[in-house]
């Protein structure tokens, strides 16, 4: 799910100052495939595939990964999945980076108020990862979103609220390294677009996504912030379509951007 052209942008920006970085940087792509795969894992020709690598050097840092415990491979499927050593090194970093226990009660709250599925994500450079995801009460649901789904900025409702809330000269930066949003999501992600559902975001308050990654499938999301006042999460509902219309549509957004509010305070807070 990650850029391949940010990410050609920084080995061939960091293999020229720093020996084996393009090699880590690769590794490091190829994890957070891995990864984003979630519970049944991937394929070496699909991780391949999205990490711009031949199979055969996908496999072969795909191997070197798995000595060192970072993933695994189910011998029965071949696929790859995270390994042991992620779990101890997320647990460490967990003390550090990790909100789901601040914003749990609070994502739960939401999915209750409004019987949709509720969700935080979390920006990680030019993507969201979703974090938490809490099920409503209303039968019929959307599984665009799960934990360890990524999206780039601006794609998914989180990533639009968190991109609309950015400086305009980190907006114009980000568009400039990804020209291959339309090719990848659709025209509608074309920079004037996207830059139309900005300024809807900015001035409504939170992002709407009307069905752009799988039709009939809608989402809101808005802006959690640091105490600096960065957009760094987002809280974001889905749902199907005829559930997110007219008047509902409204009432939906101001429950969302309320429980956005009440989690920056509590961030900042901390």
């Amino acid at each position: 799910m990650d850029d391949a052209g940010h990410s050609v942008h920084i080995v061939d920006t960091a293999s020229r100052s720093v020996p084996g970085a393009q090699a880590i940087s690769r590794a490091a792509r190829l994890l957070r495939l891995v990864t984003a795969a979630g519970e049944t894992g991937a394929p070496v020709g699909d991780l391949a595939r999205d990490a711009d690598l031949t199979r055969p050097t996908a496999y072969r840092l795909l191997s070197a990964l798995r000595a060192e415990g970072l993933v695994d491979r189910d011998e029965p499927t071949g696929h790859w999945l995270p390994g042991p050593e992620l779990y101890l090194m997320g647990s460490v970093a967990a003390s550090r980076f990790d909100i789901t226990s601040t914003a749990r009660d609070i994502v739960r709250s939401l999915a209750v108020r409004t019987e949709e599925s509720a969700f935080l994500s979390v920006r990680r450079g030019d993507e969201t990862v979703c974090l938490v995801r809490e099920d409503g009460s209303f039968p019929i649901r959307s599984f665009v979103l799960s934990e360890g789904v990524r999206f780039p900025l601006g794609v998914a409702s989180a990533g639009l609220a968190i991109l609309a809330f950015l400086p305009s000269s980190e907006v114009d930066a980000y568009l400039e390294r990804h020209p291959e949003l339309p090719e990848k999501w659709g025209v509608s992600h074309s920079p004037g677009r996207l830059r139309a559902r900005i300024r809807d975001t900015q001035a409504r308050g939170y992002a709407v996504n009307p069905g752009l990654i799988v039709e009939g499938s809608y989402g809101l999301g808005a802006a959690v912030f640091t105490r600096a006042g960065d957009p760094q999460w987002a809280l974001s509902l889905t749902g199907v379509e005829f559930r997110f219309g007219g008047e509902r549509l409204a009432e939906l957004g101001r429950i969302l951007l309320a429980h956005a509010h009440q989690l920056s305070t509590r961030i900042a807070a901390r």
